[in-house]
């Protein structure tokens, strides 16, 4: 059952406050999104491939040590294949972060801890009153 536009939207609000208020906890728990790298998985199965050739190679000439040099180099391939992306995904900023009116300094001039803690002392002071 499809949600209704309202439900849709409470939802997307949802996501945005988790992802602007909870960013650690985010990166944490989210399964990576991105696109996947298709030149480390062509790399991974080329790899695997040649390493499938070396172990046929290895039983036709019937030495074992090419054979177990043919096996890890397979499955070297399927590790380079199947590893998830180096690079993290950050969440998508659909709005900018609000300043409270009285910044000192050029447009930087706050840095990220000492905005977290200012949130963290309004949300303390709200949940007071």
């Amino acid at each position: 059952m499809p949600l209704s536009e309202q439900e849709q939207r409470l939802l997307e609000e949802m996501e945005r406050s988790l992802y602007h208020n909870d960013a650690d906890f985010v990166a944490t728990v989210a399964p990576r999104r991105g696109k996947p790298n298709y030149t480390v998985l062509v790399v991974g199965i080329l790899v695997g491939v040649l390493g499938i050739a070396t172990l046929v190679a290895g039983v036709v000439v019937r030495v074992p040590l090419v054979g177990i040099l043919g096996f890890v180099v397979m499955f070297a391939g399927v590790l380079i294949a199947a590893a998830p992306p180096r690079h993290s995904v950050a969440p998508p900023r659909n709005a900018s972060p609000t300043r409270s009116g009285g910044s000192s300094g050029s447009s930087g001039g706050t840095s990220f801890m000492q905005n977290m803690t200012d949130r963290w002392e309004k949300r303390q002071d709200n949940r007071d009153q």
